[in-house]
């Protein structure tokens, strides 16, 4: 206040030097009986210096001992200012929202404990609950906090951490990342490495032996102890998913300590719902492990007859997964993971040839999981948030991990609807839950035209140019006449898992449509219409109903103001002007590329964010 008030008064001498005098009676005599409001300041000499006599009255009226209400910030990062207010709002959408998705905090712990155990714990949680919110005084939250907070995280890694809380931080950030400028600037696969590496290096693997990894002697009552179970069981839970959906090797470690024995420690028990998504994630630990790390093969692949072997065994653990999670009743994001995990392993079913025994069975089975994923997801979403009647809970909060397998099955049904195999499907469904698809991408956009977005787009581009008609597809029960089946299903990417999918359907629009000039990625402020008669971006004029944009659209595009993919060129031109960008139709065998980028490297030079450039759509403020 000391301050506050000096800086006052240097302002009341800078105005009275500008030309501003009380009207009446000596603005120093502090006993004067006339009230602020009755002496008011008027400028009389340049009255373009101050935007209103009201500011240089309250200036005078705080020097004479008036009160006035500040806001007092109890917590900053680099300019990012919050009130104890806002930090309670930030932490009740936090732990409402976002929480359950990951509950291993407590949500008994007030915000200044948090704060205490590591500050990066504290403004995790905050950038998380940004994600949607921002309270009214402090609006723009998480663009305003983006850059300082992957600088603090950064700094605090560089600095060899070993508080065990800074690993937590790891974890909520790996699951929620913060948003980027360009794909190639996703820190999240690397953030997960230094994770386990950190846990590892303080000894959470250990909880029992603390004292090994320390340099002095430690002792764990029980709530530390059960503390550091959760937080290693929850480390690898995130790294399974940072494996798996990113199409990398999970730097993963069950050990014992996750193993769950009868009449253990209680301490080291998980909570139910948290040793069921560690099974889960152990058994897409597995499959990962078994059909994509053969030494054999210059890509990783298992052969044909071994990988049907191990589909008929994973098929047999997954029912028994599957029986015994259901049969608990943990609840629907739960359900939503353990149908994730089936995707993750019916999706090798593009990496078999036509001529794999038991191709249109797994052809099938690659169907029904992704149709149920979908199910789960869209069902679940139909329960609203209190604080918004349109809008689902899940697509709206979800993790990261979730977000791609949601494009993961998009991407199933497009290319299985554009096959040989949708004789053999409902195609009215197929459709119908294809459409949804893309709504619900688009639901999860955080940042307008950021990549769900534009990956939502490029579907429905890749959708119009198949010309799929739904009277020529559809399933005939009466038609006797067999499918003649192609190898036109096999993938060309082939390096990245189960999202060897993902990546392969992007270099396919990338040769059958940006390099025919027949989609571009130029305007989605009005999303193209599926089904739409127009092959190109062009956005339709009808937009179907369920395909309306989930928040506002931006007034203004992100791109440059010609429409054109990269600064300087113009229309879809734009492409072949941007060498880097591999936006035009490359061979396959090209290597100018880095394997170990994340997730939609494919699209980098399509956009390009600065924290200044884009408004996060907020609820609530």
């Amino acid at each position: 206040m000391e301050k506050e008030i000096e800086r006052l008064r240097r302002n009341i001498t800078r105005a009275k030097a500008q030309g501003f005098v009380p009207e009446a009676g000596d603005d120093d005599d502090m006993n004067s009986p006339v009230a602020p409001s009755t002496a008011p300041y008027t400028h009389t000499r340049n009255p373009s210096l101050m935007g209103s006599d009201e500011a240089v009255s309250s200036l005078l009226h705080l020097k004479r001992g008036g009160a006035y209400a500040v806001p007092h910030y109890s917590y900053e990062l680099e300019g990012v200012r919050l009130t104890d207010d806002n930090v309670t709002h930030l932490f009740n959408e936090f732990f409402a929202y976002y929480h359950p998705f990951l509950p291993f905090l407590s949500p008994q712990i007030p915000p200044e404990q948090y704060n205490q155990q590591h500050p990066l714990l504290f403004w995790s949680i905050v950038a998380v609950a940004a994600r949607r919110f921002s309270p009214l005084d402090c609006p723009n939250l998480l663009t305003n906090l983006s850059g300082p907070m992957t600088r603090f995280l950064w700094t605090t890694i560089g600095e060899v951490p070993s508080n065990y809380h800074v690993v937590k931080a790891m974890c909520l950030l790996c699951t929620w990342p913060l948003p980027t400028s360009t794909t190639t600037s996703d820190p999240t696969h690397i953030l997960c490495g230094v994770m386990m590496k950190t846990a590892t290096g303080i000894g959470l693997h250990r909880p029992n032996h603390i004292r090994d990894f320390s340099r002095v002697s430690v002792e764990l009552n029980k709530e530390q102890l059960a503390d550091r179970v959760t937080t290693w069981a929850v480390c690898n839970i995130v790294a399974q998913n940072v494996g798996t959906g990113y199409g990398q090797p999970a730097s993963t470690l069950y050990d014992w300590t996750l193993a769950l024995r009868p009449g253990d420690d209680p301490a080291l028990h998980l909570s139910t719902e948290l040793e069921a998504r560690l099974q889960i994630e152990r058994f897409c630990d597995k499959v990962s492990k078994e059909m994509y790390s053969n030494a054999s093969d210059p890509r990783g692949v298992a052969g044909d007859e071994h990988r049907a072997m191990l589909m008929r065994v994973y098929r047999r653990d997954y029912g028994e997964l599957q029986a015994s999670v259901m049969s608990q009743q943990l609840g629907p994001i739960v359900n939503l993971h353990l149908r994730a995990a089936a995707l993750h392993m019916r999706l090798a079913g593009f990496f078999d040839s036509s001529k794999t025994p038991g191709y249109m069975d797994d052809l099938m089975g690659l169907w029904r999981a992704a149709t149920s994923f979908l199910d789960e997801l869209l069902e679940v979403d139909k329960v609203t948030s209190p604080r918004d009647s349109i809008r689902g809970t899940i697509l709206l909060y979800a993790t990261n991990y979730l977000q791609q397998m949601l494009v993961a099955a998009g991407f199933t049904l497009l290319k299985l609807m554009r096959s040989f195999f949708c004789k053999t499907i409902d195609f009215d469904r197929g459709r119908s839950l294809f459409h949804h698809s893309v709504k619900a991408i688009r639901a999860t956009s955080v940042v307008h035209n950021d990549l769900q977005w534009r990956l939502a787009e490029l579907m429905v581009q890749m959708w119009n140019g198949a010309r799929l008609d739904s009277r020529n597809n559809a399933y005939n029960p009466d038609d006797d006449t067999a499918v003649q089946m192609d190898d036109s299903l096999q993938l060309k990417v082939r390096c990245r898992h189960s999202m060897s999918l993902v990546f392969d359907s992007v270099w396919r629009w990338r040769e059958e449509y940006q390099s025919q000039g027949r989609g571009s990625l130029e305007n989605t402020k009005h999303p193209t219409n599926p089904d739409s008669a127009n092959e190109s971006s062009a956005s339709s004029s009808q937009l179907d109903s369920t395909l309306m944009p989930s928040h506002p659209l931006p007034t203004s595009n992100m791109l440059n103001t010609n429409g054109a993919l990269t600064p300087g060129a113009t229309g879809l031109s734009a492409a072949a002007t941007a060498p880097n960008t591999m936006i035009a139709g490359m061979p396959y065998g090209e290597t100018n590329y880095d394997f170990f980028d994340p997730q939609h490297w494919m699209l980098d030079g399509l956009v390009d964010f600065n924290y200044g450039a884009f408004v996060p759509p907020l609820e609530g403020a």
